[in-house]
């Protein structure tokens, strides 16, 4: 079964250029995930500093192996101080059947 889920944070006032820039970058290398299926980024049409990112993986393993990727741990420590949240928060979903 597929591994959905929304991560979203909020860029901190004078940041948003910067957590665009990264997040930019950093879906690139998502999205080149062999078990990648989605790396979608938004943001909240009332506050454009606010990010939605629509991710879904193959498979759990899939999910993991992005959790370890390289990149990964470097992106979040470079996001954390530019957003209001400690960290990205996560929603997993499950699709209606």
């Amino acid at each position: 079964m597929n591994k959905t889920l929304l991560a979203e944070f909020t860029a901190r006032e004078g940041a948003e250029d910067e957590v665009a820039r990264l997040i930019l970058e950093y879906a690139k290398k998502v999205r080149e995930e062999e078990g990648n299926l989605a790396f979608d980024v938004y943001t909240k049409a009332s506050a454009p500093g606010a990010y939605w990112i629509f991710e879904a993986y193959r498979d759990e393993d899939a999910f993991q192996a992005h959790l370890r990727a390289s990149y990964g741990g470097p992106f979040n420590t470079a996001l954390a101080p530019l957003i209001e949240e400690d960290a990205s928060v996560l929603t997993f979903l499950d699709p209606v059947t």
